[in-house]
Parts: structure tokens; C-alpha cells; sequence
């Protein structure tokens, strides 16, 4: 099995991403080809072979024309460039949801106009999902890069109050920060879309100036982030912001999981490099590109990964008037499951195990909600990752109409597949016959 390890120990940047991934291999003729789907002007691309910190890799940059002064009428430059060609100034790069002052900060992804740089325009959730949607990219890349604006979308929302549809972006959603996003999707299934492992997350410490004002390292957006999807964040003493909201949300879409390198057998290593000189480390990024030695490993699977927080408490003494009145109410409140097992508690007593599964970061409401409501004194709490079969809704014809099927599918093959219950019932109700009937009328159909 193929396996890009993500050795974030000076963390991570669009741009940082997507130098390390030329530098492994991948063409930008290629993604300058792919990216033009999008049907965007202003732009180029530019990346060149550069040496920091004794280590020689790849210095990715989106060139904004009106900024660089390009003309729009004349070609531009889309290929490598030679290590001698003169490269832009530090500092230079953008990508963040909440815009800096210039001056305020040099970090390798933040945005510092000057005097004559026009604004960014801003552009809301929808605008940006409608724009990867309506072009000509593969279904993979449109998919990916639309979870990857709507992990920052929510955060955003959650940070300001929002909805996720109603979040502006401001230079997460401008110009060269739909290129980073999209263009690090491109670049993965240009790699053969390999299964993507990362070293734990690493931030500095410090103080960044926002557009709502100065925020501590980590900033808002790249806490909701990975707090969202459960990661955990360690600060170092770099003086700096080191992963920003764009990284931080290709690690939350992309990365299955966070710690050392194991099993992995290093086939070709790419370095993306930051625009920085850092105090207490290299400011690149190191991907490398492997195969996976455990015997267990067996072929790619396509089915989905995500994270989710198991909430558990004993009881012994509560009323199963309420114990069921809770289960209802949780599932209401949005739990993903709710149900309670049988057990034996100390001094011999029957009682049940209580478990609630819900999105990480809606864990502590369920917690206070288990507290408050049923007569537990304490919650464990625990992370789980989940292997899901992808998902797809079918519409079959039965003697008594149309019934939704949902299958499940793994590699391609249908590995399940299950009649839909408010489907069937919404017919059985309709016809006036049995549920199980409209169940094996669908069944039926299926085998067809």
C-alpha cells in the first residue's frame, strides 16, 4: 500500500504542502492544466528549487498579476525554475481566514499587501463550492476540495456565530487560497491518491493580528479545525505560527492518522519549503512517499475515515422511564448513537452501560447532557476512528412504487445494502400493507 507520511515537526502550509508534493514528483504543467478547469484568471504559478536550512526543495507561490505587475495579455511562466532565476521577496504569501495587517506577521502563509494591492475579494461557502462544482475536475478532486473549505467554513461559523453557508472568507477564500486547496487535491490523485499518514501536530507560540484584532498561536480557525476532527496540538517554543487554517484543514480531511512512522519503507522524500528562517527548526515540510511493510496492510480500500468521541457512564439507579426518555433526547440533540448494554456493577447490582457516540467536538454537550439527566457522577470519554463503507442512495421500482435503497460499497463492490425504513414505511402506509412486505418487494427489485 502506497503511503505519503506528512513529518509536520515545522508544520503546515498550503503552499508548504503543495512544494513537497511537486518535489516528490508531481508535474506543474500538469496542475497549472488541472487548475484552469476552474476557469480563474490572475494567477500563475510559481515554484523553484531552493536550499533552507542546509535542505534543497521546492518553493511553491500563487503570483497574483495585479501584484506582481504581470500583464494579462502577455504568457506567463508555469514550470520550474532553475535554482539561479530571482524569486519574490519573503513573506509574500496568503492563505489565512482572517486577514493581517501588513507588517504584522512574516509567516509563511499569510498575506502582507502593500501600499497599491488591491483588497481581496470576499467570497461566502456557497460561492466557493459552487465554483470546484461547476467545473470540469475529476469527482474526486471536486469532493475533496469541497470538504476541505467546508472544515474551514464550519470552524469559521462556529468561531463567528454562523452557519457554515453564511461564512465570508476573506483571504482563505481568495484567489491563491482556492488554488493551494484545490491544487493540493489535484496533486494527491496525481500521486495516485496514497493513503495519508501525519507526525503529531506542532505549533508555535506568539500572537497573530486579525482582522477581528490579536489572537494567540494557535489561532481560531486552525483550534476549531483539528478540534473538530479530534487532533491533538503541541506547542514548541518557535516564536511563530506554524500551521495555519488551510494545513490545518488538508491534515483534518486528509490524514488518517497522527504519530511516529511505522512500518514504512521510504521510496523517494519531497521537501516543501516555508518562506521563514525559524529559530529552533527547519522551516520545510517533509513528505515522504512509501510503502506500508505490515503484513496486514493488504490492497488500498477506498472507504471513508473519520473520527468520533465515545461518552460511557454506569448506572445502577436510574429509572428506565428515564433511561429511555434520555435516548430519545439525545438522538434528538444530534447523536450519532445512543443505547445502553446490560452489565454487572460492584457489590453484585444490575445495571446498564450507557454509551453515547457523537462528533468530537460535541462531546462535552453530550457529556453535561448525560450528567444532568440521568444520575451518572461521571462521563469517560475516549476518541475512535471509524472505517466506513461509501455510501450510495438507489431508487428502485416495486409493485407498490418507487422504494430507497442505501448501498454500501468497498473498492467498487457492493459489500451491503439495506432498504431504506421511512421509505418503506411511507409506501406500506400508501398501498396499506405490511412494512415487511414493501421490505421484500425492495429486496426483490435489488436482485433484479
Amino acid at each position: 500500500m502506497t503511503v505519503l507520511y506528512l513529518d509536520i515537526f515545522s508544520g503546515l502550509s498550503g503552499d508548504m504542502f503543495l512544494g513537497a508534493l511537486l518535489d516528490l514528483g508531481v508535474d506543474l504543467r500538469q496542475l497549472e492544466i488541472e487548475l484552469a478547469k476552474l476557469g480563474l484568471e490572475g494567477y500563475h504559478l510559481h515554484a523553484v528549487r531552493q536550499v533552507k536550512a542546509g535542505i534543497a526543495g521546492v518553493k511553491f507561490d500563487v503570483h497574483l498579476e495585479a501584484e506582481h505587475g504581470h500583464d494579462p495579455g502577455t504568457p506567463h511562466h508555469a514550470g520550474l525554475l532553475h535554482a539561479h532565476e530571482p524569486t519574490h521577496g519573503e513573506g509574500t504569501r496568503h492563505s489565512h481566514p482572517h486577514p493581517h495587517a501588513a507588517g504584522d506577521s512574516e509567516d509563511h502563509e499569510h498575506r502582507h499587501p502593500g501600499p497599491t494591492s488591491p483588497p481581496d475579494p470576499a467570497r461566502d461557502a456557497a460561492g466557493i463550492r459552487e465554483l470546484i462544482l461547476r467545473s470540469t475536475l475529476s469527482p474526486w478532486v471536486k469532493e475533496k476540495a469541497v470538504a476541505v473549505f467546508r472544515r474551514v467554513a464550519e470552524a469559521e461559523g462556529r468561531i463567528h456565530g454562523l452557519a457554515a453557508d453564511e461564512v465570508h472568507f476573506h483571504e482563505v477564500g481568495a484567489l491563491d487560497s482556492i488554488v493551494d486547496i484545490v491544487g493540493a487535491c489535484i496533486a494527491l490523485e496525481r500521486l495516485a491518491k496514497p493513503r495519508v499518514l501525519a507526525a503529531p501536530v506542532v505549533d508555535g507560540t506568539g500572537w497573530v493580528q486579525c482582522a477581528h484584532g490579536r489572537f494567540p498561536v494557535p489561532t481560531p480557525a486552525t483550534l476549531e479545525i483539528l478540534g473538530a476532527r479530534g487532533v491533538s496540538v503541541t506547542q514548541c517554543e518557535e516564536p511563530h505560527e506554524l500551521v495555519t487554517p488551510t494545513g490545518a484543514a488538508l491534515l483534518a480531511e486528509f490524514a488518517e492518522s497522527f504519530g511516529p512512522m511505522r512500518d514504512l519503507r521510504p521510496v523517494k522524500i519531497g521537501y516543501g519549503l516555508g518562506s521563514r528562517d525559524h529559530r529552533t527548526r527547519p522551516n520545510v515540510l517533509r513528505a515522504i512517499l512509501g510503502e506500508s511493510t505490515t503484513a496486514s496492510s493488504g490492497e488500498p480500500r477506498d472507504w471513508e475515515t473519520d473520527t468520533v468521541a465515545v461518552l460511557e457512564t454506569n448506572l445502577d439507579d436510574l429509572s428506565p422511564e428515564i433511561l429511555g426518555h434520555f435516548v430519545g433526547r439525545a438522538l434528538d440533540a444530534g447523536a450519532l448513537d445512543v443505547f445502553h448494554t446490560p452489565i454487572q456493577m460492584k457489590k453484585n447490582r444490575p445495571g446498564v452501560l450507557l454509551s453515547v457516540i457523537c462528533p468530537p467536538e460535541e462531546a462535552d454537550r453530550f457529556a453535561e447532557l448525560i450528567l444532568r439527566s440521568t444520575s451518572a457522577f461521571g462521563v469517560r470519554r475516549h476518541l475512535a476512528e471509524r472505517r466506513k463503507l461509501a455510501r450510495e442512495f438507489r431508487t428502485v421500482e416495486t409493485p407498490f412504487g418507487p422504494v430507497t435503497v442505501k448501498l454500501g460499497k468497498l473498492n467498487g463492490e457492493v459489500v451491503q445494502a439495506a432498504p431504506e425504513f421511512e421509505s418503506c414505511r411511507a409506501r406500506a402506509e400508501s398501498a396499506g400493507v405490511p412494512l415487511k412486505q414493501i421490505y421484500e418487494a425492495a429486496w426483490r427489485a435489488l436482485r433484479l
